[in-house]
């Protein structure tokens, strides 16, 4: 398609044809997963299946045993149960998630309808973004959202903002090739989708729309999953898969036990009904095991302590989308920031200041200048132009100059905008100070230092070595000149000589009065708090490395500042964009580990890096807050976009961080690694029920007797109670001693050896204590624990081992109480506490007082549903005494292990 002019623009019909051909601009969103293979998604978990396996068997027992032996409804409780754990665990991580997709979604609106300039048929007209096509004629101001990418066709002084792609707020534009900039990220004469321009004008020719440019390309492989399982998905796997096979190994252990025992004992003549009443009654004890074995409650408990910490974070000002990532960010090892907006404030501020001439510098800095300031939030002032300029006006107002009168006052005649071939700025005004004409200049000082003739050249060369210091410490300089006129029309006629040649026509140059006022050095600060978050990262352990669109001395300046490198790093710790680009897939990986900062980099060279961070075995988090980031911020295990960042990089994230502060970045550190803990706590709690449970069932199945455990008991146990345990141990405090570690390796399991040994040795313990308890109830009477005594001379008839609604009660609450001191044991483990701490920790006891009272509820109202009867006060006083045993014990062996 061609145009007959640029001037033109395109026809009615041309628009058309190239939006047929070229598509509209707009980026394509991604595609949306429906709300059902969302929860579809969910049954995917190991544990999940297990679940779903013994739901299935338990079903089909009970089916036969209702339409055969003509068994009640109540038949059915424990299949339900356990289904209902099944729903209780993948609806609560479902409404979770959605819960948070649907807070981003605000977050994620993306404006199309911004008006925007472009010449068609021959005349200028308003557009919606969207409307733009490929071959259109676009015009641009200060302030204007650039809505396409192009190449200049005209360009007066014109300066874009591309850091939400490159990184660099300020990026000098123009047609002239002579003038390009050899080390930019993208052409000097090109223009790009999603930028702004700070200064100047000009109009550029739409070269791609939507999805089509740089901006689109980046939003599309910001939608790429590249399937990384989460540290935790992992470590949860390996235990389903722990569990699963341990609990086939026991059911079928107790099927083919049962049988042998069955043809070793059986009378000669066989019986087949007989043989399958007890074969079925071997399944279902087989599946009672699968049942006990499987901790039920797992799934919704990490589900419920994600939630939690999910919502705690939130205060801390981390806005978490996806729940893993409360975890991963605690197993992070290496960190990728941007420099823009992150480790600085982006907001460009007057570092440094010399005033050689107080008289006219605060009107020069006023008048000299085209930004403004927005103060409508006196707490958080807006720059409203060119950043350096604007820079100045926040030291006027430090400085309690009030720019706006010092402007009224000042009367500006005329003014040479800033170029790159002038490297200055000059502007022409009759004083309000003495009434004089002055002409002030701002710029390049070795450049300026050509109308300062008075200025002797040993002054001069201090002066250039002083603000050569600055530029070798990323700071901007400027210096500053006022030419006074005694004439408006002399005053006129040297600007006018300035605008053409660049020199003062004044032949006598030492006659001018002309005074060098000083000279600033201007930095994009970084924010206060990063170089103490930064140390925090690396004492516990993870590395950090910039990645920018910045020049190399600028990042590595900064890098300095912050504490990530210093000025003994080798060559190998800094790299650019090009030369990233230039590495092969094994030579980055083989130098990703001495990497501390890319500069110049592009958009896919942040999610290259991520990548191959990854393929080391790192867990990495990305922080960023542009378009630019996103492609890297999805790859991530974790992205952590700033509150102010575009909604593409929002989009793409998995944490945003609030109020863009690297210190908060700290904090979801030290939640998730506490939070892991607090999920090996759980386990190690989780898994010691488990274990004793087991045991009790397996010795019970082989000894003949009657099972003390129901699996509506253990259902109990495994889902209600112990999902409030892991409510109750996720309420726990973080702890600062965790940033003292070092991260934990990926492939550690997450039962680490000292928790086997708890779970075993305390499981063991636990059994040996229930076995004499369920000796003691088969074969005495016991109708009270008061009477206990008498109760040892009511001794149990040969054949009489059914113990009574009672005594089930009583073994059923003894079991979950053992359970219940133990959980501040858990409490405790990995701690130097020796006596659980109460300060901060609220919610843990609230929470477990609200598992003795289920308990009372349950023993109190269970009725033939739990197999259980009423217990006396006494009772409850009794086992609550004696199983506080447990608690006893392990302060004793703490302060042992301690001492």
């Amino acid at each position: 398609m061609t145009t007959k002019s640029f001037s033109a623009g395109l026809t009615d019909e041309q628009v058309l044809e190239s939006r047929r051909v070229h598509g509209d601009n707009v980026l394509t969103p991604a595609a949306r997963e429906s709300l059902f293979r969302k929860f579809l998604h969910k049954f995917q978990d190991q544990l999940i299946i297990i679940l779903l396996v013994a739901a299935s068997l338990s079903i089909l027992v009970a089916c036969y045993e209702f339409f055969v032996f003509d068994f009640g409804v109540s038949i059915f409780f424990e299949p339900l149960g356990i289904v209902i754990a099944i729903l209780l665990a993948t609806g609560l991580a479902f409404y979770f998630e959605v819960r948070a997709e649907r807070e981003f979604a605000v977050l994620t609106q993306v404006n199309d309808n911004i008006p925007v300039r472009v010449v068609r048929n021959g005349h200028n007209h308003s557009v919606p973004r969207r409307d733009i096509v490929v071959g259109d004629f676009v015009l641009l101001d200060t302030g204007d959202d650039i809505p396409a990418d192009g190449t200049l066709l005209s360009a007066n002084s014109l300066k874009v903002d591309e850091s939400t792609l490159t990184g660099e707020p300020i990026c000098s534009k123009t047609t002239h090739t002579e003038l390009f900039d050899a080390e930019a990220t993208f052409p000097s004469n090109r223009v790009l989708r999603g930028t702004k321009v700070m200064e100047g004008n000009g109009s550029f020719l739409v070269e791609a729309v939507g999805d089509h440019t740089e901006n689109g390309r980046v939003f599309r492989a910001a939608q790429i999953d590249n399937g990384e399982q989460t540290p935790l998905s992992r470590q949860l796997d390996k235990l389903s898969i722990f569990v699963s096979r341990a609990s086939y190994v026991l059911a079928a252990l107790i099927l083919v036990g049962r049988t042998v025992e069955y043809f070793l004992s059986a009378p000669p003549t066989f019986n087949w009904i007989f043989f399958a009443g007890y074969l079925l009654s071997s399944i279902m004890i087989a599946v009672t095991i699968i049942v006990v074995a499987v901790p039920e409650g797992l799934p919704m408990a990490v589900t419920l302590s994600l939630a939690y910490s999910m919502r705690r974070l939130l205060k801390a000002n981390n806005l978490v989308r996806r729940l893993h990532a409360c975890e991963t960010m605690g197993a992070t090892t290496v960190i990728c920031t941007d420099k823009t907006g992150t480790l600085t404030e982006n907001r460009m501020r007057v570092a440094h200041a010399e005033v050689l001439a107080e008289a006219c510098f605060a009107e020069a800095l006023a008048v000299n200048s085209t930004a403004t300031l927005d103060d409508t939030d006196a707490d958080h002032i807006q720059v409203l132009g060119n950043p350096t300029e604007g820079a100045l006006l926040l030291w006027l107002s430090e400085q309690h100059h009030n720019y706006e009168a010092l402007r009224s006052a000042a009367a500006v005649v005329d003014q040479i905008p800033f170029s790159t071939e002038r490297k200055y700025m000059a502007t022409l005004v009759q004083s309000s100070v003495d009434h004089q004409w002055h002409i002030y200049l701002k710029g390049a000082t070795e450049i300026l230092f050509r109308f300062c003739p008075l200025l002797d050249s040993f002054r001069q060369q201090s002066i250039l070595q002083t603000l050569l210091s600055y530029q070798q410490r990323a700071f901007r300089t400027l210096g500053f000149v006022d030419i006074a006129f005694s004439s408006q029309e002399t005053a006129e006629t040297e600007l006018s000589a300035l605008r053409h040649s660049g020199t003062l026509i004044t032949a006598d140059t030492a006659v001018l009065t002309s005074t060098f006022q000083g000279y600033v050095a201007i930095s994009d600060p970084v924010r206060a708090e990063v170089p103490a978050a930064i140390r925090c990262c690396l004492d516990a352990g993870i590395g950090v490395k910039i990645v920018t669109g910045d020049t190399l001395g600028t990042a590595r300046e900064i890098g300095r500042q912050v504490g990530i490198c210093s000025n003994a790093d080798s060559a190998q710790a800094f790299i650019t964009g090009p030369e990233f680009a230039a590495l092969s897939d094994e030579e980055l990986i083989e130098r990703v580990a001495h990497l501390k900062v890319i500069a110049r980099a592009r958009p896919m060279d942040k999610k290259r890096l991520v990548e191959a961070l990854q393929k080391r075995g790192e867990v990495v988090a990305v922080t960023g807050d542009g378009t630019n980031d996103a492609p890297a911020l999805k790859a991530a295990h974790v992205g952590l976009s700033m509150g102010d960042g575009t909604s593409v990089a929002k989009e793409a994230s998995d944490i945003t961080i609030i109020d863009n502060s690297f210190s908060s970045i700290v904090n979801a550190v030290m939640w998730g690694r506490s939070l892991y803990k607090n999920i090996q706590r759980f386990i190690l709690f989780q898994l010691t029920v488990n274990v004793a449970a087991c045991l009790i069932v397996l010795i019970g199945s082989f000894m003949g007797t009657q099972s003390p455990l129901t699996v509506t008991q253990m259902l109990w146990v495994n889902l209600i109670m112990d999902s409030f345990a892991a409510v109750a141990l996720a309420s726990l405090p973080p702890s600062a001693d965790v940033m003292k570690e070092r991260p934990r390796a990926r492939e550690t399991f997450i039962i680490t050896p000292a928790m086997r040994w708890n779970i075993l040795l305390t499981g063991f313990a636990f059994t040996g204590i229930l076995l004499v308890a369920l000796y003691v109830l088969k074969h005495f009477y016991v109708y009270s624990l008061c009477s206990l005594p008498e109760s040892f001379s009511l001794v149990r008839a040969t054949g009489g081992n059914l113990l009574s609604d009672y005594e089930l009660s009583l073994f059923f609450t003894f079991f979950v109480l053992l359970q219940f001191w133990n959980l501040f044991n858990a409490r405790s483990f990995a701690t130097s506490q020796v006596w659980p701490r109460l300060r901060g920790c609220r919610g843990f006891f609230l929470i477990a007082s609200f598992i003795l009272l289920g308990q009372v509820l349950i023993v109190s109202f269970g009725g033939s549903l739990f197999s259980v009867a009423r217990l006396s006060l006494s009772d409850w006083l009794l086992l609550l005494a004696a199983t506080s045993v447990v608690l006893w014990v392990g302060v004793a062996l703490r302060a042992v292990r301690k001492s």
